[in-house]
């Protein structure tokens, strides 16, 4: 009798879950009339292996839409659903074109095994077609001055709908495109490409253009918010360090005494003569002061015993 983790070992082949499986993403949402591309990642044991795409959940019920053995069309840009496997990177890729609402629904991406004993191995997703608008990017930071480009998508119904672009609480400040699609004045450009984008570009932005704004495709609104930075302020200065060199080059020469300084300046002279001659006075008169107590205590005939005492 074989040991029992011999046999477990010749089962593995037969479970996917013991290899790298099909993996992809569980959900995705499009606009009606777009186009999606699901990406469907294998394990390198399946690079040469039949990869497919169906709709359903169940793989007896799945209704097959692409396989990578089908031979492909001439122009794939009119495939409703195209399939393409890239053995090198591992993965096949699903597009699907100008999706309905009625696409919604469960579908499925697989490798196809073969065998009695061995299910394909597959990953399911749920694709989600909505109708109405959606926007890029629906808050914008643009500077004083520049410009900035708001990207409005509309689904299929929309197409021939009046197309606005608003200021928030003001209905007074619509825009409306005309039969081309189009308008322009010296703030704001607006263009509608009829298939689904409506690009709104302001122009020479001011402060007072931050807030809130609506874009509009029939009854159908998105939120869109502004705001405009205040211009940067540049002050230009210059701080350098002169070396010595520098210095010494732009030294003033110097100017000659002329008689005009000289008269300007004789009074600080003249005081600063009297003051030094008093000075010398003074200490002339201090010494000759000492000189002659000295002379007086020497001649004195009673301070003279005391002295030599």
């Amino acid at each position: 009798m074989l040991p029992p983790f011999i046999i477990a070992l010749s089962l593995f082949p037969f479970f996917p879950a013991f290899h790298c499986g099909v993996t992809t993403e569980g959900e995705h949402t499009v606009m009606e009339g777009q186009h999606l591309t699901v990406p469907c990642h294998y394990g390198p044991q399946y690079a040469g292996y039949v990869k497919y795409w169906c709709r359903g959940k169940m793989r007896e019920f799945c209704s097959s839409l692409a396989r990578t053995d089908e031979p492909r069309s001439a122009n794939p840009a009119e495939e409703e659903v195209s399939i393409f496997d890239d053995p090198v990177q591992l993965v096949f890729t699903v597009t699907m074109s100008n999706l309905k609402e009625g696409d919604s629904g469960w579908y499925m991406c697989g490798v196809e095994i073969g065998g009695m004993w061995t299910a394909d191995d597959v990953a399911y997703t749920n694709i989600k077609v909505i109708h109405g608008m959606s926007v890029v990017n629906s808050f914008l930071i643009g500077e004083e001055g520049s410009s900035i480009t708001v990207e409005c998508h509309y689904s299929e119904r929309c197409r021939e709908s009046e197309k606005r672009w608003c200021r928030s609480g003001d209905w007074s400040s619509c825009l409306l495109t005309d039969s081309d699609g189009r308008y322009e004045d010296t703030s704001v450009a607006i263009s509608d490409d009829r298939t689904r984008t409506l690009t709104i570009t302001l122009k020479k932005l001011q402060m007072r253009d931050t807030g809130w704004y609506l874009c509009f495709a029939g009854r159908q609104q998105k939120d869109v918010h502004v705001l405009v930075t205040p211009r940067p302020t540049t002050i230009a200065s210059v701080t350098s360090t002169p070396t010595a060199s520098q210095s010494v080059a732009y030294l003033p020469a110097p100017k000659p005494i002329s008689k005009e300084s000289w008269k300007s300046h004789s009074h600080i002279l003249e005081s600063m003569l009297v003051c030094a001659s008093i000075m010398i006075l003074v200490g002339l008169a201090i010494l000759a002061r000492k000189l002659w107590i000295q002379q007086i205590h020497e001649q004195d005939p009673v301070l003279r015993p005391v002295k030599e005492i």
